[in-house]
């Protein structure tokens, strides 16, 4: 049977070809070598940690096998061909375990490697000095027990975060633990309080592992520096018993200041200071009291402490006794005349003196005895004692006073007879008398009258002055003096006796006489101003002696001044340069005849017309006349002769005044028009300008700075801003004039566009440009027939659209202002092929007949028969429109014979100006 055969085949190949492999598989199994394997090779663990290690191989059908190490085991599991055993509280530096098979008589083996690492958990900085000298080397040590493997630890040394030493152990072997950092430092200043620490880094990233880190705790350092010289001590070398003496003690280039210490002491006595820091020194002061008990010879001693050193100073003192001497009186107080006895008495080992008199021995009195007299009244007696101490002698003194009972005296020098104060600042008036018990005084005037205010300060006035009978009482008796108060004061110059204003009149006889009051009787002098010498007697009155003068009145206590003002008056009189005969007024000058008159007082002035003008009119001065009852001032003066008359209270004096009235240049619109207008061609003697003004002003006009010719041929070029001048005496005017020139129109171009050929049906363009002012209107004249002609706004521009024989032909521009016409000639011909000319001719012919009709209409419109039509808007417009007036045919050339233009304005190019239009064929 056919069907199974092909899946019969297809087995039978497929088992040949599994044997065949397996052929190999066996083939291949039976040549690779034995082995064994032990996984991890190589392990790094952390001390007292775990591992589980492989050990397999490839041995079919191995006999035994096994892992031998030195490691506690904690499991073990097993299969045919491998065996995992898992090791527990590892510890050891370095373990080699090796794994085993015997396999066919042979052992087969692999050796592992199994390291261990210990974090660096405790990191010791050893103790630091509790105070280093600056200057000196100290000791930095740094234990990391048991971190490792030490190859892989650093260890640094830190000052706060600045490293200062740094050490790798790398290179030493795997099996090292532990390590040590010592480093010697110099101290400094800066150091005092710095914290110093230590790092331990175990860096096992190279290994698969991280970088482990710790740090010790700081440790602060304090530094000092300490000066070598011993404190400087200042301290009495005497110091007396129950006195308070100054005492201090300082010492530089101590550092930190603030830490040291000072013990001050007074033999056992401690003393307790107060100190002053300032920089790197220390400042310790006290005060030192000695007792009884110290008396003799001692000590004061200084200690300065800082770190684990001092300095210190000591200096010898004498402690002694010396109580000041007794000084006594029989009585304190007697009467004059008893017998009075002075002590002086000294404390032991002491010499004393009593007013020169020396005892006799140390330790002993003395004494004196005197009769008591007024002169002995607080008499001071005077005891000295002194005393030798360690070399140096030593002293106090005492004193006392001695009251003497006696009755009172009145002495010149105490109370003088006479006084003489000046009046005005206070004073304190004294009349003292001598006496014990003081005596009291009393001053009055003999007739009761005023009572001297003794011993008081008060002001002295003028009421004081006079005689005083002063009486001195105690209870020992009386005394009696008369005394004398004169009083001085400056001058003075009242109104009454010295006036300040005086008037003289001129001719008369006068003298300046001032009388001034004062003490003493003050002399008095009257100078005037400007001059030297002082003015006496009678003087005969003339006007040298106005003027200012200064009285000045002068004595012991001063002076008093005075500024006299005499006045001469006189009648009035006229002068030519204060009030000229002949005066001319300018118009709108403002300025008032001025007609000064000499006299005193002012004299009153008024310039009455006369002749040649109104009467009893006023002519104005300056200033003007302020009586109400004075005639009305006119604005403007007229010319004449007036009568001027000056009185005052010492007469009057009359004088004519001649008065004539002229005024400055003036133009205005009137008479100097600020816009003119000449013509082109005519003749001009310049702008139309004339002034006002008296005398005549002369007026000038000038353009661009240069003068105006007598006469000129007008031009455009003398369009343009002209500056007008009128001038006279009294001054000028100007006027800014503003010249247009106007001119005929000019037609100066007449062109056509474009300039080449155009087919049937092509535009074309006319152009007119005209020169006129004021500008010209614009008109064109058309060959008959011409139809669809546009033009411009202004009409400068003819436009054709579509151009046909009947637009050939000549046209005429014409320019039209107020001056006169312009007019040029152009003839455009349209010509081209008799086919299109039939054409153009039917078409033509159609358009001729259609015009035709409304040109019949509109020639008998008021337009056509003027001869023309002026298009103002008729830019694109498609009617048509009439530019030939009536006759305007074959004639048309010459717009003159028409008889509508001016001569010389219509002008026709020679030979004619000709635009062809070339028609070609399609």
């Amino acid at each position: 049977m056919p069907g199974p055969l092909p899946g019969l085949l297809r087995a039978l190949l497929g088992l040949w070809a599994a044997l065949g492999l397996g052929l190999i598989g066996l083939s291949a199994a039976a040549q690779e070598p034995l082995w064994a394997d032990l996984q991890p090779r190589v392990a790094l663990v952390e001390r007292g940690g775990s591992l589980w290690l492989n050990c397999s191989t490839n041995c079919p059908r191995p006999e035994r096998g096994g892992l031998e190490t030195s490691l506690r085991r904690n499991g073990t599991q097993r299969g045919l061909r491998w065996l995992a055993r898992q090791l527990v509280d590892i510890r050891e530096p370095e373990t080699q375990p090796v794994c085993f098979f015997r396999c066919a008589r042979r052992t087969l083996q692999a050796r592992g490697l199994i390291r261990t690492f210990q974090r660096p958990d405790r990191v010791e900085l050893m103790p630091l000095p509790a105070w280093q000298p600056v200057g000196e080397n100290f000791t930095l040590s740094c234990r990391v027990p048991g971190a490792g493997p030490r190859g892989s630890l650093t260890v640094t040394l830190l000052r706060g975060a600045r490293e200062l030493v740094r050490r790798s152990f790398s290179g030493e072997s795997p099996r090292a633990r532990g390590a040590v950092l010592t480093a010697a430092v110099l101290a400094r200043r800066e150091d005092h309080g710095a914290n110093f620490s230590c790092r331990a880094e175990l860096d096992l990233r190279p290994h698969g592992l991280g970088l482990f880190e710790n740090r010790s705790a700081p440790r602060m350092l304090r530094t000092f520096a300490l000066s070598p010289e011993p404190p400087r001590l200042d301290a009495p070398r005497l110091l007396e018993v129950g006195s308070e003496s100054p005492v201090s003690c300082s010492l530089d280039g101590l550092f930190p200041a603030s830490e040291a210490r000072v013990y001050l002491a007074l033999g056992a006595q401690r003393l307790h200071p107060d100190i002053t820091l300032e920089g790197d020194a220390i400042r310790a002061a006290a005060t030192a009291t000695a007792s009884a008990e110290q008396e003799g010879a001692g000590q004061l001693g200084c200690s300065v402490t800082l770190g684990r050193e001092s300095r210190e100073t000591w200096e010898n003192v004498t402690v002694y006794s010396f109580p000041a001497p007794l000084l006594t009186l029989s009585a304190p107080s007697v009467p004059e005349g008893e017998t009075v006895t002075v002590t002086c008495a000294p404390g032991a080992r002491a010499l004393v003196t009593l007013d020169g008199v020396p005892a006799a021995a140390p330790g002993q009195p003395v004494q004196l005895q005197l009769n008591a007299t007024a002169n002995d009244d607080r008499r001071s007696f005077f005891c000295d004692a002194t005393l030798e101490v360690d070399g140096e002698v030593l002293s106090k003194k005492e004193s006392t006073e001695l009251r003497v009972l006696y009755a009172p005296r009145l002495d010149d020098s105490d109370c003088p007879r006479s006084w003489t104060w000046p009046e005005g600042p206070e004073q304190t008036l004294r009349c003292e008398a001598r006496g014990n018990p003081a005596p009291s005084v009393h001053c009055a005037r003999p007739d009761g009258g005023a009572v001297l205010a003794l011993g008081l300060l008060g002001p002295i006035t003028r009421a004081l002055a006079g005689t005083y009978r002063c009486t001195a009482a105690n209870v020992q008796g009386e005394a009696v003096k008369d005394v004398t108060l004169t009083v001085e004061y400056a001058p003075a110059l009242d109104s009454v006796s010295c006036p300040e204003r005086i008037t003289w009149l001129e001719g008369t006889e006068a003298s300046l006489s001032c009388v001034a009051q004062g003490v003493p009787p003050p002399n008095v002098s009257c100078v005037r101003s400007g001059a030297a010498e002082a003015i006496e007697g009678l003087l005969h009155v003339a006007r040298e002696h106005a003027g200012t003068y200064r009285c000045e009145a002068t004595n012991s206590q001063g002076s008093a001044a005075k500024t006299v003002a005499i006045t001469v008056e006189y009648g009035p009189s006229f002068e030519e340069l204060s009030c000229p005969s002949n005066w001319t007024w300018v118009e709108g000058s403002g300025r008032l005849f001025s007609c000064e008159v000499d006299g005193k007082p002012q004299p009153r002035v008024e310039c009455v017309g006369s002749r040649g003008t109104t009467e009893k009119v006023l002519l104005p001065l300056a200033p003007p006349d302020p009586s109400p009852r004075a005639p009305s001032i006119p604005s403007e003066p007229a010319s004449g002769i007036y009568t001027c008359n000056a009185t005052n209270q010492h007469g009057s004096m009359v004088k004519m005044v001649a008065v004539s009235v002229e005024s400055p240049p003036k133009m205005d619109e009137s008479t100097c028009p600020s816009h003119q207008t000449w013509l082109e061609g005519a003749e001009a003697v310049g702008p139309a300008c004339a002034a006002l003004g008296r005398p005549s002003p002369q007026v000038s006009c000038s353009r661009e700075g240069g003068p105006w010719p007598q006469r000129i041929h007008v031009s455009r070029q003398d369009a343009g801003t002209y500056l007008c001048l009128a001038t006279n005496e009294h001054g000028t005017d100007t006027r800014t004039i503003t010249v247009r020139v106007e001119y005929r129109p000019v037609v100066a171009e007449l062109a056509a566009s474009p300039p080449g050929g155009v087919r049937p049906g092509g535009n074309f363009t006319l152009t007119c440009r005209a020169e006129a002012w004021p500008p010209a209107q614009i008109s064109w004249r058309a060959p008959p027939g011409a139809l669809n002609i546009g033009l411009s706004s202004n009409n400068s521009t003819l436009s054709v659209a579509g151009a046909l024989g009947s637009h050939g032909g000549e046209y005429e521009c014409a320019a039209t202002n107020a001056h006169g016409r312009h007019a040029r000639r152009i003839t455009v011909r349209v010509t081209g092929p008799w086919l299109w000319v039939a054409v153009g001719g039917a078409v033509g012919g159609a358009a001729l007949l259609a015009a035709g009709a409304g040109l019949a209409f509109y020639v008998q419109s008021t337009a056509c028969k003027k001869g023309e039509y002026n298009v103002q808007e008729a830019e694109s417009s498609g009617e048509a429109v009439c530019l030939n007036g009536a006759g305007g045919g074959a004639g048309g050339n010459d717009s003159a014979q028409g008889g509508t233009e001016p001569d010389g304005t219509a002008e026709t190019p020679a030979g004619g100006e000709v635009f062809s239009i070339q028609l070609t064929s399609a």
